[in-house]
């Protein structure tokens, strides 16, 4: 169950091709593309709670960069070690 004003509440459900071994969930909600990004290289010490407080000065805010880096979810684990070197993108918060 989500609450009303979740940022989940319209997206779709997640429907395994193999049953066996998994559970209900729900897909990566869909975003709008945004506009005013940092580019960041990953490096080994990252973690997505890390780089929020860095950037939004909230580490609860993680969930943004997320959404503008779906691939960062690997199987469940974030912020996968092979993750390093690579740039992601940190989406700049709406002002207002």
């Amino acid at each position: 169950m989500l609450l009303k004003k979740s940022r989940y509440k319209n997206a779709k459900a997640f429907e395994p091709r193999n049953t066996e071994g998994t559970f209900p969930g729900l897909r990566a909600r869909e975003i709008e593309p945004k506009e005013g990004v940092i580019e960041h290289t990953v490096t080994e010490n990252d973690r997505l709670d890390h780089l929020a407080r860095h950037y939004y000065n909230d580490d609860r805010q993680w969930w943004r960069i997320v959404d503008a880096n779906p691939e960062l979810l690997d199987g469940g684990r974030l912020m996968h070690p092979d993750w390093v070197g690579e740039v992601i993108l940190i989406p700049a918060l709406r002002q207002g």
